[in-house]
């Protein structure tokens, strides 16, 4: 990876940490295109690694406001969802790969995006794990299904509940892709690159969270994660 690459892959890791640590999601919304565009090999096992590493501090940060039922009630969804996401990382080309993480994450900027809203109803939570492990296990990006399906909490219930639906999840994904081949020990090597950014994030998160302007970041975060997804759909079909 170039210095340009490394300082790439940083900033993206770094703002989204920052936002993930505000919010409760959007560290691979944000980083995982910036990721794919620089290196495809750091998505989605590396990502995942940074992912799980940064669930574990906010969930512990925010463990007075974990809603444990609805964890529970999502992971059973989560379970059939990873299973099939490692099935498509195992299938598809580096190239199809990243069509599919650019799609993905259009599709939920566009759901995010159009302000509709559900109960968070046992139903409803098990789909949303399930699409959430598909997402999170074939792109390393599964925060907007469950987020959709946790509006309303506080923001502390909302990124405690996510960080540790996430926690779990990622354990999950990270498992079932080294059962198909496709996670190793230079996962965890290229995963180390990118922790420094990753606390920086969550420190400066405890900063910005008691503060932050919910519409205004949320703006943000789509705005800079379609472009990061164009670049990736384009960068894949050039």
């Amino acid at each position: 990876m170039s210095g340009g690459g490394l300082a790439l892959v940083a900033a993206a890791v770094l703002v989204g940490a920052v936002v993930q640590g505000s919010i409760g999601f959007g560290l691979n919304l944000i980083a995982a295109p910036v990721l794919a565009l620089v290196d495809p090999d750091l998505v989605p096992g590396p990502a995942i690694v940074i992912a799980f590493v940064f669930t574990a501090l906010l969930a512990v940060r925010e463990r007075r406001d974990i809603d444990l039922q609805g964890v529970r009630w999502a992971f059973y969804g989560r379970v059939p969802g990873s299973l099939a996401g490692a099935g498509a990382v195992a299938v598809l080309s580096g190239r199809a790969l990243s069509l599919v993480i650019g799609v993905t994450v259009l599709i939920a900027v566009a759901v995010t995006a159009s302000g509709w809203h559900v109960r968070p109803t046992r139903a409803v939570l098990v789909g949303a794990g399930a699409l959430s492990g598909l997402m999170g296990t074939a792109s390393s990006i599964g925060g907007p299904p469950m987020a959709m399906a946790l509006h309303g909490s506080t923001g502390a219930a909302m990124r405690g509940t996510l960080s540790a639906f996430f926690l779990v999840g990622t354990v999950l994904s990270v498992a079932l892709l080294a059962a198909v081949g496709e996670f190793g020990v230079a996962d965890l090597t290229a995963s180390a690159v990118m922790l420094p950014p990753l606390l920086a994030g969550f420190a400066a998160s405890r900063l910005v969270a008691p503060h932050v302007d919910g519409p205004r970041l949320r703006l943000a975060v789509l705005v800079l994660s379609t472009v990061a997804a164009l670049s990736v759909i384009a960068s894949a079909l050039a």
